[in-house]
């Protein structure tokens, strides 16, 4: 499991290799991923957006970017956690993601980035 905190916001990722399928001629790799987001701080804070750089080892670079996390925009009050699961799809069975959420302090409304720390995507036949 891989972990960080930011201003109070810990982030939790675990990883799972999902298989292979073939798309316009090629192999594809899925993956996915579940994210813990707790808030360890005194404030209650709101998740606006995230973004993603998610690279293979192709060095093929996808950005992704938008509101919320799988249609939510969770609220946290301290103490609360939100988990969610989604995934992706590499050309290749090595991989990585990291990225960032925007959120909102409730009681100033003050805006500030969450790192969401590098982790890695590993095809099950492929690890050492």
């Amino acid at each position: 499991m891989i972990e960080q905190i930011t201003k109070g916001i810990k982030i939790s990722i675990e990883t799972e290799f999902e298989g292979t399928f073939y798309k316009d001629d090629s192999i594809h790799y899925a993956f996915s991923y579940e994210i813990t987001i707790e808030n360890q701080s005194h404030e209650t804070a709101q998740l606006l957006a995230r973004r993603w750089d998610i690279k293979d080892a192709l060095n093929d670079v996808e950005i992704v970017s938008g509101e919320g996390v799988v249609g939510e925009k969770p609220i946290l009050i301290p103490g609360d956690r939100h988990t969610y699961n989604s995934g992706c799809v590499l050309k290749s069975p090595f991989g990585a993601m990291k990225g960032s959420y925007l959120m909102i302090n409730h009681s100033n409304s003050t805006k500030f980035k969450v790192t969401i720390p590098t982790f890695k995507l590993s095809a099950s036949f492929a690890q050492n």
